[in-house]
């Protein structure tokens, strides 16, 4: 034995390289048979999947410029990076936009701004930008809810993000006085953290799940009896990312923790189906809607991606006739968010927000249904020049996912799907989740928030107004082509944004209704 521990230490470093590229060698050579290139040049052929699993991190700080990069482009993340780390996120020496680009965004300012008295709320609290509506006023819930924040955290869930994400952005809204929406994957502990909640199910009904599978009303009791935290619920019909496809859920991914919230069985794999079994039908997506509202005494409402409007047009048409229906939509965009799908899907399947709002809400309009609906909008939304257009085509708040993910510490990697983000934001490993330090994280996501609604307030002032809400089609101008540069969007949309009354910050500050822990200290 002495002999052959001799021997070994006696052969030098660069022979057992040698050795272990001859042993790569031969078996990319005889053995390997799933990739071509790895066989026809061996070992040298590893180095082409290395330098192509790390090309969207070189691309993304070596190649591309600025304004390049899809879904969100550099000066784009620097912008949420350093509003959330409350750094300076000016830019010198002018824009470097194109601002003849199309679908380029200008905003409208007035000859004399609007003027704070001295008393105003945003004297005291220059962040502070609630709803100027009341979600469930119309349909006499007995718990309305007045949003605290227009801009609110997305519906993503835990098992989708890891846990110490979740947490970080949950302690975060508490401190802007925002919400934060569970995501399909059911209400767990990281949720409940302090922040106001958006309870939300979609097809695999986590949460408030039978044991066969459907929707049960007795566990939606039980959970918002058990959570005052939960202010409203919302019914996903689709999402952006993936419209009218269900999920998997590997039953290697499923935890003790997350079988017990999502009310399935350990080790087996979960699907989440296309559509709904507690409703088939419009009719009887109102009924679900209203027997919920009934039995919480929550605000109900839907979510979805937008295609054909045959069904929104019957679910108006319900609405007009019964008096029944949504206390808020959500309209998602079709340019995905942080749901894993099938290109054809992600790339081709529903309408992109502005296109899909725009159809949602003149439908409703058509009809005189705008004042009783809260209209919530999401996609690609959290800056506020983006947020200004939302508001003036008739968006009441604004729901962000990605955005809220690089606050604390998304870089964009685009491996959501791989359970190995490097940022340890959408992955349930420990290693990697450990990277997130939770109160500070917590603290930059409502630095984002409140850096975005201070900024918005200012824009809002710079065109007249007092609140977002104000914003009319005329106020905001977008590029729509060579022939037709510029129009305001009441021309681009062929619709009005119908009024919404607004009396003060003052009356929204003093509404009883009013979500979050508002406070008018003095902020530095």
């Amino acid at each position: 034995m002495e002999n052959i521990l001799d021997f070994l230490a006696s052969v030098p470093w660069w022979a057992w390289i040698l050795l272990f590229l001859l042993f790569i060698a031969v078996r990319d050579i005889f053995f390997q048979k799933a990739h071509t290139i790895s066989h026809n040049f061996p070992i040298v052929g590893h180095l082409r999947y290395w330098l192509e699993s790390i090309g969207p991190e070189m691309r993304q700080y070596f190649v591309a410029n600025n304004r390049e990069e899809l879904p969100f482009n550099r000066i784009e993340r620097g912008w949420i990076y350093a509003s959330a780390k409350k750094e300076n996120n000016y830019e010198g020496f002018g824009t470097d936009r194109d601002i003849y680009s199309h679908q380029h965004i200008f905003i409208k300012n007035a000859m004399i701004g609007y003027q704070m008295g001295h008393d105003h709320p945003n004297i005291d609290n220059p962040y502070f930008l609630p709803c100027a509506k009341v979600i469930g006023v119309y349909n006499k819930r007995s718990k309305p809810y007045r949003p605290a924040s227009v801009l609110n955290v997305s519906a993503m869930s835990f098992g989708s993000l890891s846990a110490a994400a979740v947490e970080a952005m949950n302690k975060g809204v508490e401190r802007c006085d925002a919400y934060h929406n569970t995501g399909e994957g059911g209400l767990s502990p990281y949720h409940k953290q302090g922040g106001d909640v958006i309870f939300h199910f979609g097809t695999g009904y986590f949460g408030v799940r039978s044991r066969d599978g459907n929707f049960s009303m007795e566990k939606m009791k039980i959970l918002v009896d058990e959570n005052p935290c939960i202010k409203a619920i919302e019914i996903k019909l689709s999402q952006g990312a993936k419209p009218g496809k269900g999920g998997v859920l590997p039953g290697a991914k499923i935890t003790p923790e997350i079988a017990n919230i999502r009310g399935v069985k350990i080790g087996k794999d979960v699907l989440s189906p296309a559509t709904h079994k507690a409703f088939n039908s419009i009719p009887e997506l109102v009924d679900l809607i209203e027997a919920i509202a009934k039995e919480t005494g929550l605000p109900v409402g839907i979510k979805a991606a937008i295609g054909k409007m045959d069904q929104w047009e019957e679910l108006a048409d319900l609405m007009k006739k019964s008096g029944k229906g949504p206390d808020f939509i959500t309209v998602d965009g079709g340019e995905g968010g942080t749901g894993a799908a099938p290109p054809s899907f992600a790339d081709h399947v529903s309408l992109p927000w502005v296109y899909g709002f725009a159809s949602v809400y003149k439908t409703f309009k058509d009809r005189n249904l705008t004042d009783r609906i809260v209209f919530i909008g999401s996609g690609k939304l959290g800056f506020p020049a983006k947020a200004a257009m939302a508001f003036a085509m008739g968006v009441d708040c604004i729901n962000v996912a990605r955005e809220a993910m690089m606050s604390i510490g998304c870089i964009q990697a685009q491996v959501c799907h791989t359970n190995r983000c490097p940022a340890g934001v959408a992955t349930q490993s420990k290693w990697l989740q450990n990277g997130i330090n939770v109160p500070l994280k917590s603290e930059r996501l409502a630095q984002y928030f409140k850096t975005f609604r201070k900024e918005l307030i200012e824009i809002t002032h710079a065109a007249g107004y007092e609140h977002p809400s104000q914003f009319t089609m005329n106020d905001i101008q977008v590029n729509v082509d060579d022939d037709y540069l510029s129009s305001d969007l009441e021309t681009v949309y062929n619709y009005k944004k119908k009024e919404v009354p607004f009396g003060s910050m003052q009356q929204l500050l003093d509404c009883s209704h009013l979500g979050g822990k508002v406070t008018l200290e003095k902020t530095s």
